[in-house]
C-alpha cells in the first residue's frame, strides 16, 4: 500500500482568496449549484479577511497542493449559552476523497470550536448527498430532525428591510 503524503491544515489568509473562491466554485458545480455563486476575490477579501471578518477558512495540503477547504464561523445557542461553531462549507476534492481528509478537517474544527468554549457544531447537508450524510453518521454527527432551515434570499431581504 502506498503511504499518502502528510497533510497539513492552516488558517486561510488574504493570499489564499483565489484559491478559496476556486473551492467555492467547485463546491458548487458538486451541488449543482453554479448559478448560485456570486461570490468575487474581492468580496471574499472583504468578508474573510477585512477589519470585522464574518467567517474564517481553512486549507488542506498534501504536499503542497491544496485538496480541502473548509469555511466556518461561530454562532451562538441562546438556550446553552454556548458559542457554537458553524460549518458553513466543507470541500475535499474527488480525487483526494477516502484518505481520511474529511475527518483530519473535522477534527481540526472540533479542535477550534472545543479552543472556543463551544457547546456544538453544526452544518447542513443537501438531502440527496447520501455519501456526506453517511460520513457524518460515522463521525457521531446526527441530523436535527424537529427544526426546517429558512433562506431570505437577499431580494426579499432588501423589500422586507426597506422602512
Amino acid at each position: 500500500m502506498t503511504e499518502r503524503a502528510p497533510l497539513r491544515i492552516e488558517e486561510a489568509t488574504k493570499e489564499d482568496v483565489p484559491t478559496i473562491l476556486a473551492f467555492i466554485r467547485e463546491l458548487a458545480k458538486y451541488e449543482r449549484a453554479v448559478d448560485r455563486v456570486t461570490a468575487t476575490e474581492e468580496v471574499l477579501g472583504a468578508t474573510l479577511f477585512g477589519p470585522g471578518p464574518y467567517a474564517k477558512a481553512i486549507i488542506a495540503y498534501q504536499d503542497d497542493e491544496a485538496v480541502a477547504f473548509a469555511i466556518y464561523f461561530f454562532s451562538y445557542s441562546s438556550f446553552s449559552g454556548e458559542p457554537s461553531l458553524y460549518v458553513e462549507d466543507i470541500f475535499v476534492r474527488p480525487a483526494a476523497r477516502g484518505l481520511g481528509l474529511g475527518k483530519e478537517m473535522f477534527t481540526f474544527l472540533a479542535r477550534r470550536a472545543s479552543e472556543h468554549g463551544c457547546g456544538r457544531m453544526e452544518w447542513s447537508v443537501l438531502n440527496w448527498n447520501e455519501a456526506a450524510i453517511a460520513f457524518y453518521r460515522k463521525l457521531g454527527a446526527a441530523p436535527v430532525r424537529q427544526w426546517t432551515v429558512f433562506h431570505l434570499p437577499k431580494e426579499e431581504l432588501e423589500e422586507l428591510a426597506k422602512p
